[in-house]
């Protein structure tokens, strides 16, 4: 039987089912649609949600009591759509990664007035890494802010505990392994070889090389425009789990000009071909080919195994090493701010500090009347 006035009822399989009316213009009538859901509650919220997307008509009474009591999951579905139609493809698929792996099952039945940091706190496994932490609390407020506004339901923003992190030291190649590194790099040269020589000399991040195109790249005044990249993304989809997808670059900061040696321009005019990608031809590289070829280079020098962002880091030590002011590396890099480049990408080695040293003792040993 259904429940009075709401068209939502039990049906005989266990599932409850509400009902819904749109006048179709083609048909001159009434046409009723379905929602379904494991308890009357969750059919509610649903039937509610859908009433106020497509604009339905909606009592007063209906009105207070879904934004007082709206569930965690009728939120988050929703804010996860508006996601899906203003951002790009691989933010919306992050954030549901995160909502459907760590969220709906353990706070998908809360009301959005009973989420709080305990809540949160207790939920989350101490074994999870602080990247995934900081991910999850980052989606929780963003869910909850977007109720708030949306509802004008005071909800509170959660704040994460902060951890006494260790950082690991970032890996940097070492001047013998890039010594090692180059020798098979310039031997029978390829187009995989010619992708990690020109990562080398800009710092261009793997999705930016695979993405990049001959229009890119104005020769004549030696100048390489970034302005995409690709990366493989999750797609529910039978036939296959994931897709390479193009995109705009990273940020806005991301999308800038570089300035590249003449003869790294002589190298490109070695590959020059009439198809559409420098390194791909008439698609992007896949990002994972790229990869595993830098890794046989690797196996080939007898260099431990990498991951291909070494070959970023390499190049910002490098940079700063050589006299580079952390400025103009900071926007060849792509950063929205100085500090992001000192702290996670500048590793000076111990050569250089060792050097810095000696210059600092010829000073002192002039001080004290050595020459």
């Amino acid at each position: 039987m259904s429940r009075h006035g709401e068209n939502i009822r039990k049906r005989k399989d266990g599932r409850w089912e509400g009902r819904y009316a749109i006048y179709s213009e083609e048909k001159k009538k009434k046409i009723y649609h379905s929602i379904y859901g494991k308890s009357y509650e969750e059919v509610k919220e649903k039937l509610f949600s859908k009433k106020k997307n497509l604009k339905i008509e909606i009592t007063l009474a209906e009105e207070s009591k879904y934004t007082e009591n709206i569930l965690f999951s009728i939120a988050a579905e929703e804010w996860l759509a508006e996601i899906e139609n203003k951002n790009k493809r691989s933010t919306y698929v992050k954030y549901n990664f995160i909502y459907k792996k760590y969220l709906y099952t353990s706070f998908g039945n809360y009301r959005m007035n009973e989420i709080n940091n305990q809540i949160i706190q207790k939920a989350i496994s101490q074994e999870l890494s602080e990247s995934i932490t900081k991910s999850i609390y980052c989606v929780v407020n963003q869910i909850l802010n977007y109720t708030s506004k949306r509802y004008g339901i005071a909800l509170i923003k959660l704040n994460k505990e902060n951890q006494k992190v260790k950082h690991k030291p970032v890996d940097v190649l070492t001047k013998i392994e890039q010594t090692k590194l180059f020798s098979i790099l310039y031997y029978n040269m390829d187009v995989y070889k010619a992708a990690i020589i020109l990562c080398l000399h800009t710092g261009l991040r793997i999705g930016e090389l695979c993405a990049l195109k001959w229009e890119d790249v104005d020769l004549e005044n030696k100048l390489m425009y970034i302005q995409r990249t690709v990366q493989r993304i999750a797609v529910c989809k039978k036939e296959k789990k994931t897709e390479l997808l193009e995109t705009a670059p990273k940020s806005e900061y991301s999308k800038r000009e570089i300035p590249i040696p003449k003869y790294i321009v002589e190298l490109l005019l070695s590959f020059n071909h009439d198809k559409k990608y420098i390194f791909g031809g008439n698609k992007p590289m896949e990002p994972r080919t790229l990869q595993y070829h830098f890794k046989k280079y690797l196996q080939d020098a007898k260099i431990p195994s990498k991951n291909f962002h070494i070959l970023r880091h390499t190049f910002a030590t490098n940079c700063i090493e050589g006299g580079s002011d952390v400025k103009s590396l900071s926007e060849i890099l792509g950063h929205s701010d100085v500090q992001i480049t000192l702290n996670r990408y500048v590793h000076p080695s111990i050569e250089a500090k060792r050097r810095y040293l000696e210059i600092l003792s010829r000073i002192y040993g002039q001080f004290c009347g050595n020459t």
